[in-house]
């Protein structure tokens, strides 16, 4: 009995041992890989926030906007503001001539929140349209709890309104337009259309030329 389990036990040794060997000479053969972070292939996307279509310039919604229509959008204000000349402060300023003045200095003894305070600069149209887009964005922390208007042609509208109210700086000009890509495309059609009629004028006098001389 000792002598059979001897034998088993050296058998088992002796493919221990084998077993060893292999994997040693199978490292050089095949040696191991890191295993990658991320399984499956990496797909780079480009960033589409610079090049994302951004619409018209500001100054181009305030030369195509409706003074009118921003007072529609400006009803959605006057439960915080009033905008007439020697309106009363309520829970927000009165906005009487408030473009082109200093941030938070437009109603002397107004209580304009720190946010607003610190934040500098003038109500210049840019500013305007930021603030009137989300004033949490434009001064965090600011009391106003109006959420903004997402469009922008509203927002161009009510500064357009602001503007008729106590008036404000000069609008800024529209940017030049680019001409169309079709326009130029269409230029270059017809130039090689006449490039073709002077190649085929040419071949018309030579070609009654040469039958004179014969």
């Amino acid at each position: 009995m000792t002598d059979r389990l001897n034998t088993i036990f050296g058998w088992l040794l002796f493919a221990g041992v084998v077993a060893l060997m292999l994997r040693f000479v199978m490292g050089f053969i095949m040696p191991d890989t890191e295993r990658p972070e991320q399984l499956g292939y990496v797909i780079e996307v480009a960033d589409a926030g610079g090049g994302a279509n951004q619409g018209p310039a500001l100054a181009t919604l305030l030369a195509t906007g409706d003074a009118a229509a921003g007072e529609g959008s400006f009803a959605k204000c006057v439960a915080c503001h009033t905008i007439e000349q020697g309106g009363a402060d309520g829970i927000g300023p009165n906005l009487y001539g408030v473009l082109g003045t200093g941030i938070a200095q437009h109603a002397p003894g107004f209580a304009y929140s720190s946010a607003l305070a610190d934040h500098g600069g003038d109500w210049d149209y840019d500013n305007m349209d930021a603030w009137l887009a989300s004033p949490r964005a434009f001064a965090n922390g600011t009391k106003m709890s109006f959420a903004g208007l997402s469009d922008p042609q509203e927002r161009a509208n009510v500064i357009l309104y602001l503007l008729q109210n106590g008036g404000g700086p000069a609008l800024p000009e529209p940017p030049a337009e680019e001409p169309a890509a079709e326009e130029g495309a269409a230029e270059g059609e017809e130039g090689v259309a006449a490039e073709e009629a002077a190649g085929e004028e040419g071949l018309e006098a030579e070609e009654m030329a040469e039958a004179g001389a014969a």
